[in-house]
């Protein structure tokens, strides 16, 4: 027996305008629909005029913030493979963004250290990215975008956990790498889980 009209729900409609109703239920539909977004506000203040892609500059963040991490570390926690990684490190390295110094108990190995110049427009990337995204997210308020943060950081770590396959020792030696920028951008500590 069919609804009649006057009865009939509404469609979902998607951001388009489009009954997305089959994807309404599809968590990654609605975090690609929210990547759209957040890529926007990242090529318009931070990508065409200051010529950085969203890897490289999320590299130089946690280069920054975890000085004297290896490439290794980097591969690991961006889930990039080490031949891009070490592509992705060579431009930053070439804009004289970051170095690369020589483990003195391993010759083999890297380390890796943001410039004085690549320190500063990390910091400034973040501070005009987080007051963009605070813009371009008006519909949600402070405390809505802050417990977004904390599910999305949620999601990230599931990743992780289950990327190590009970390996602790694998998540241990990725160390503090394990948060994301947009982690160490929030202006107030997320609450304990005690």
């Amino acid at each position: 027996m069919k609804k009649s009209p006057a009865s009939a729900s509404p469609p979902v409609l998607s951001a388009g305008g489009l009954d997305g109703a089959t994807l309404d239920g599809i968590l990654g539909y609605h975090l690609a629909q929210a990547a759209i977004v957040t890529y926007a506000v990242f090529d318009r203040l931070v990508g065409l005029p200051l010529g950085l892609r969203p890897v490289e500059y999320t590299i130089l963040a946690l280069v920054k913030e975890n000085p004297g991490l290896s490439p290794a570390q980097l591969s690991k926690a961006l889930a990039v493979t080490r031949p891009n990684i070490t592509s992705l490190i060579d431009k930053l390295e070439e804009r004289g963004l970051v170095k690369r110094e020589k483990n003195v108990r391993d010759r083999r190995a890297q380390h890796l250290r943001a410039t004085d110049r690549g320190s500063t427009l990390a910091a400034k990337t973040t501070r005009i990215l987080v007051e963009g995204e605070r813009q371009a997210f008006s519909t949600l308020t402070p405390v809505e975008q802050m417990m977004l943060a904390e599910l999305l950081h949620k999601l990230a770590q599931a990743r992780e956990s289950k990327s190590s396959s009970g390996n602790a020792a694998r998540a241990a030696d990725m160390g503090p790498v394990n948060r994301t920028p947009l982690a160490s951008a929030r202006r107030t500590p997320p609450r304990s889980r005690a």
